[in-house]
């Protein structure tokens, strides 16, 4: 359970961020305010954002500077039928200045989202995710062995807090970066459709086809991009795995 201590105001609570940025249709519904915090404990071979894994490079901000500047956009953001969400990095490595942020965007009446692994789902207090109108649930893959190879982290996490979610009743939107060779076994996917079928939570599936936008970053960064040579997927590949989570009744898209 994550809460402000009694002696500092959630407005004073402060941060590590990276940037933030507007989108259209990307990170939830409408046009969003998109904070993209510091720090994150996966190192995923497809990372599009190496400029985010350490909390070390984020630069720091309160809360109450952060809606200062979403508030210069709150009319804007509601007529467009969109709001905040906070990504990263992972959001929920920084709990307690993510949550002020989501509670503060509740109270100013914007729509708010959480992009997250769920892998530190366990840092999300009740009340963090009472905040939060929709998560985004990036699931990496559904075979264990495939999941740790391809983020350094455990599966397990991040299936109990969507079990979790479900049990809370919060919208989710589930992530899932195809990647040829990686994500693309149909056991595995149709593992994961099934176990996301069996959750009421579950709005819809948003197939993202893997690409290498991000290998710049890597090179700015004197990185290897461990996916240099593996190929963005085909269109045939992209609508076998997407009828195979509409085959288990879900929306994707």
């Amino acid at each position: 359970m994550t809460t402000v201590p009694p002696t500092a105001t959630a407005g004073s609570v402060t941060g590590r961020i990276h940037s933030w940025d507007l989108s259209t249709g990307v990170d939830g519904p409408g046009t969003r305010f998109v904070l993209f915090v510091s720090g994150c404990p996966l190192r995923c071979l497809y990372c599009a954002n190496p400029d985010t894994w350490h909390l070390r490079d984020g630069r720091a901000a309160t809360v109450d500077a952060m809606m200062a500047e979403i508030g210069k956009y709150r009319g804007f953001l509601t007529t467009a039928g969109g709001g905040v969400t906070v990504t990263g990095g992972e959001p929920l490595l920084q709990p307690a200045f993510t949550g002020a942020v989501l509670r503060r965007c509740k109270e100013a009446g914007l729509h708010t989202a959480l992009d997250t692994s769920g892998f530190l789902g366990a840092r999300a207090s009740d009340e963090l995710l009472a905040d939060t109108d929709l998560v985004l649930l990036d699931i990496k893959s559904f075979d264990v062995t495939t999941y740790r190879k391809l983020t350094g982290g455990a599966l397990a996490p991040t299936l109990n807090f969507a079990t979790r979610l479900d049990r809370l009743g919060r919208c989710v939107w589930i992530r899932y970066v195809l990647v040829p060779g990686w994500t693309d076994d149909e056991d595995a996917v149709d593992g994961l459709a099934g176990f996301l079928s069996g959750l009421g939570c579950v709005e819809r599936v948003d197939l993202l086809p893997f690409h290498k936008l991000g290998a710049a970053k890597y090179d700015a960064l004197g990185l290897p991009f461990p996916l240099r040579d593996t190929p963005a997927p085909d269109p045939a590949l992209v609508d076998r795995v997407r009828s195979q989570f509409r085959g288990h009744g879900l929306k994707a898209h």
